[in-house]
């Protein structure tokens, strides 16, 4: 089906942006909104006026809406009060971190005001905030935030930066209009992407119960079974032996010394480019010199990286054939296998029991891990060596099935974003007619 243009176009002015309808006027976001920064931040009262309020920073700024699950306080003056309270319908915009991000607020608290990482952006004129949000939305999509807050340094989204934005002026029923339109149709788009997302989850779900029964339950149903003296594990094959990983394998065996020359290459691997499905997927080429002082673990043929840092426990793979150079953050532990196979002992710490333990044995509040010497010590299944090839050969073929079906959940996951940021995009810059559009509907 062709979507609906509109009877005449004119150029806006705006090379990127190109023509716009021609009853619609182009301006800066000013024309339409009033944009004011939030306040820095008071932990103390500097007058008996003072007061105590809840205030919104950027991370509580999420594209589907105002997170009020974390809002902290801060003091503000009688004047701030006025000058800093929001109201239904107010824009809220990160002027830090992730630039642009923004939401509609919606009255989630009785009362609220805002500090200086949030610009707020309140309706002039009638013109519509929903119709904004999604004008920024398309902007942010196509990389023109990150252009004027030249994200190659800290970003900054500032109040003057916002108001200066160029954008396309509807008339405001016409705004209304549009907002309506996306509301209703990126919502089946975002419910679509939510039920993949769900299925990847299940996926995940279901590939780890396969590996942990397998490497705990062995492949024979019939195999008669003893209690493993381990409260995750359970009962486990009677012929298999339980040993802590500290006998069956060696922990960061070699690590570079800090005498090496400051202008050796190293290929630099940061935990977040590593995950059990995919291995390690990125690496970083750095001199020694500049290398984060963690990049520590070097690698060799058959090791094992097991990420010691609770929130990255997924970050698990084993090593094939590294460059000599290869060197691993020391949020890892590097496990070199000896009396166990490297591909048995990669699934191994992919099993939800040692996990679970790995979890309990962590330490830390902001960057909860297991020590080294802790996680070697934990007690382990231990299957004979030809089970664990028969094993391991076994999870190739399965694991590979679900990766299978997770990355096309992924593809799809893609696509329905893609095409939700070309509706908007389409919408607010006027290429296709939503009047005409909204019309059939209620026609129909």
């Amino acid at each position: 089906m062709s979507l609906p243009r509109y009877p005449a176009y004119k150029d806006s002015g705006v090379e990127w942006l190109g023509e716009v309808p021609g009853h619609w006027t182009f301006a800066s976001l000013k024309r339409g909104y009033g944009v004011v920064l939030g306040k820095m931040l008071q932990n103390d009262a500097s007058s008996p006026d003072d007061e105590l309020v809840p205030y919104l920073r950027a991370a509580n700024i999420k594209w589907n809406g105002v997170d009020i699950s974390d809002v902290k306080q801060m003091w503000v003056s009688p004047r701030e009060i006025n000058q800093l309270a929001l109201s239904a319908g107010d824009l809220l915009i990160s002027e830090g971190g992730d630039v642009g991000r923004s939401a509609i607020w919606q009255n989630e608290l009785e009362a609220c005001y805002f500090q200086n990482s949030v610009n707020r952006a309140r309706s002039k004129n009638g013109n519509s905030t929903r119709y904004l949000y999604y004008w920024i939305s398309a902007i942010k999509d196509i990389g023109f935030i990150d252009i004027i807050c030249n994200k190659s340094t800290i970003a900054h989204f500032t109040a003057e930066k916002v108001a200066a934005v160029p954008m396309p002026f509807p008339p405001p029923k016409e705004q209304q209009t549009i907002a309506a339109f996306l509301d209703r149709e990126t919502g089946k788009i975002d419910a679509l992407i939510a039920e993949q997302r769900r299925l990847a989850e299940l996926l995940a779900e279901k590939r780890q119960a396969v590996i942990s029964h397998a490497v705990t339950k062995g492949l024979n149903p019939s195999a008669r079974m003893k209690d493993s003296g381990i409260e995750w594990l359970g009962e486990v094959p009677e012929h298999w032996e339980i040993k802590p990983i500290k006998a069956i394998a060696t922990c960061n065996d070699e690590v570079l010394e800090e005498s090496t020359p400051k202008d050796y290459e190293i290929e630099y691997i940061e935990i977040s480019g590593v995950d059990a499905s995919r291995g390690i997927a990125s690496t970083d080429l750095v001199l020694f010199g500049d290398a984060p002082s963690r990049a520590r673990r070097r690698l060799k043929d058959g090791d094992v990286l097991v990420s010691t840092v609770r929130t990255y426990l997924r970050a698990i793979a084993p090593v094939s054939n590294p460059p000599e150079n290869m060197i691993a953050s020391t949020g890892f532990a590097v496990i070199r296998p000896r009396h166990v196979t490297s591909h048995f002992l990669g699934y191994l710490f992919q099993a939800e029991f040692l996990i679970s333990e790995v979890i309990a044995h962590s330490v830390g509040v902001s960057y909860p891990a297991i020590n080294a010497s802790e996680l070697m010590r934990l007690n382990v299944p231990i299957p004979l060596p030809v089970e664990q090839t028969t094993i391991s050969a076994f999870l190739d073929t399965e694991t590979a099935k679900f990766d299978t079906l997770t990355a096309e959940a992924n593809r799809a996951i893609a696509l329905l974003q893609e095409r939700r940021s070309a509706l908007i995009s389409a919408a607010v810059t006027g290429k296709i007619d939503i009047r005409k559009l909204s019309l059939k509907k209620e026609a129909a």
